[in-house]
């Protein structure tokens, strides 16, 4: 044969694209009961060479004719795709895992590696899992990339048999030599509440290969979603994240905050309707301007989320140059309880601070009570313990040759509340006595500069609190308490905003609030009217 002839098939050869071998029974209705019902599909999956997708999704399938199409798969090996979903209308809750079981046994039987298996909207519930799980553990699905179990209504106990098969099928496709790298993960509408999710997040976290995590309407609040968080930053390539119509609440927020801001292709964030609120905005905020460069889509609609805090996530977003979408839905503040918890959400937080053993705690800036005070000063110096308990002028002053290394080293600042607290006791005993002044001043900016310098991470959780503390926000968490107000909070503010520690965008959250809360330090009118000047100074430079 001549070169030529060579090249030309080869040309041709390269430029020949062999398609996907499917069969598809999609959306016929078919009422599969017996053998004699599968007879002309289980005869095409025979003949079928190379089938790689089979789709049998909107019919319904009973155990016979299950176990009849599980017997002409045995000898698919090159199968890839499952799409098996809306399979098992108007069947007996009883009949699903058998068929499972047999449908699952045919494909570990035939040797295939699946990277797709899509068994959404099957009401199995946890036993249906278990139908599965034999199949998830196995060489079957060491090379899953999408597993699909929507509106399957799991549970939690569906989700902790689950989380349980991943985390077997990664370990011993691991050590097979090539790990599980699951990429797109469904599982909406299954009542996977705290615990299930909480079982999910310590696979997910094990798996680190998730690029898009879709998981609404399960009822998870705080405690799950802080472990998806958590698990989540271990995913460095998630770009789509959907957790619609779960609660948040502020904890979850700022542990959600925390968590993406780390994950730098992220294209798509779906927090609508999940009760973030006014202060889960502001954190989310926080990472926004962190991170997120090439985000799409940002949905923090029906959160009760205020119109100040709203402008700063539209603010923090403006830099985006992808973004396509932002959903805010605002509330639009009509009384003078704005952004107050409801009865329920009071109700779920008397029980968490029951819980945790502390209700009865207060802050001791609100003035409170003697026993928290020895107890949150006990690993502090004589005099900033002194200070802490009992501030003024008096016990502030003897700390002035050594506050700075004091504040330094015995402040936590990985807690933005102590922040904030020691903030207040400081700022609270201004003076216009020059000494007085100064020794504020510079207890002020100790504790700033550590704070920002180490823990900025943190540092809108801490605006968030200070705002809450000073009247301008209403907080969810009844621990963090509006405080009486006096002109030298509002002139040590002042002091630090102007500072080049203080970041800009922090100064912006805290114009914001402040311009539409003017009647609230209404009592401090000249001091709140440099700060606002600051503040402006600060924003606009």
């Amino acid at each position: 044969m001549a070169s030529g002839d060579i090249l030309e098939i080869t040309e041709a050869l390269a430029k020949t694209h062999v398609g996907e071998v499917e069969l598809s029974y999609k959306g016929r209705g078919l009422k599969l009961d017996n053998a004699d019902s599968v007879k002309e599909i289980v005869q095409e999956i025979e003949q079928c060479q190379g089938l790689q997708s089979l789709r049998l999704e909107g019919n319904t399938l009973g155990v016979e004719a299950a176990e009849a199409i599980a017997k002409s798969l045995e000898a698919k090996s090159d199968l890839k795709q499952c799409h098996w979903s809306d399979l098992f209308t108007g069947r007996l809750r009883s009949e699903i895992p058998p068929s499972l079981k047999s449908l699952g046994n045919a494909l570990m039987a035939s040797g295939a590696r699946l990277t797709q298996l899509d068994l959404s909207d099957n009401a199995f519930g946890p036993d249906g899992v278990k139908g599965i799980e034999g199949l998830l553990k196995s060489s079957v699905c060491y090379t899953l990339h999408e597993l699909r179990l929507n509106n399957c209504g799991m549970g939690i106990g569906g989700g902790k048999v689950l989380a349980s098969a991943l985390t077997e099928c990664h370990k011993k496709s691991s050590a097979a030599g090539s790990s599980l790298k699951l990429k797109v993960f469904i599982a909406g509408r299954n009542r996977l509440e705290n615990d299930g999710a909480t079982a999910l997040a310590s696979a997910f976290k094990l798996l680190g290969s998730l690029e898009e995590v879709h998981m609404p309407q399960n009822g998870i609040n705080h405690a799950g979603i802080t472990a998806l968080a958590a698990a989540l930053k271990h995913n460095p390539n998630l770009q789509v994240l959907n957790l619609n119509d779960n609660t948040f609440t502020r904890r979850g927020s700022i542990a959600m905050a925390e968590a993406i801001r780390h994950l730098q292709f992220l294209k798509v964030i779906n927090f609508g309707d999940c009760l973030v609120r006014s202060e889960g905005a502001i954190a989310i905020a926080g990472a926004l301007r962190e991170g997120l460069p090439v985000l799409k889509e940002l949905n923090l609609s029906f959160g009760e989320v205020c119109e100040p805090a709203a402008l700063v996530v539209a603010k923090a977003v403006q830099g985006k140059p992808d973004l396509e979408k932002l959903d805010l839905n605002v509330v639009v503040v009509y009384h003078d309880d704005e952004g107050e918890p409801d009865e329920e959400d009071e109700e779920e937080d008397d029980e968490e601070e029951e819980n945790e053993g502390d209700a009865s705690e207060e802050n001791c800036v609100n003035g409170t009570k003697d026993m928290i005070e020895e107890k949150e000063t006990s690993h502090y110096s004589p005099e900033l313990a002194s200070f802490l308990c009992s501030p003024s002028a008096e016990t502030l002053l003897p700390l002035v040759s050594k506050q700075v290394q004091v504040i330094e080293q015995q402040v936590d600042v990985s807690d933005p509340n102590k922040v904030s607290e020691v903030f207040l006791k400081i700022s609270s005993v201004y003076e216009e006595d020059p000494e007085v002044k100064q020794a504020v001043f510079e207890g002020i900016d100790a504790l700033m500069r550590n704070f920002f310098s180490t823990s900025h991470s943190q540092s809108y959780s801490f605006i968030s609190t200070l705002m809450v503390n000073l009247g301008l926000l209403k907080s969810e968490d009844k621990k963090i308490k509006k405080i009486s107000v006096v002109p030298g909070h509002l002139l040590a503010l002042e002091h630090a905003v102007a500072q080049e520690y203080f970041p800009a965008d922090h100064a912006a959250v805290l114009a914001a609030f402040m311009s539409r809360n003017d009647k609230v330090l209404v009592s401090c009118h000249s001091a709140s009217k440099a700060l606002k000047s600051t503040l402006e100074k600060r924003t606009t430079v």
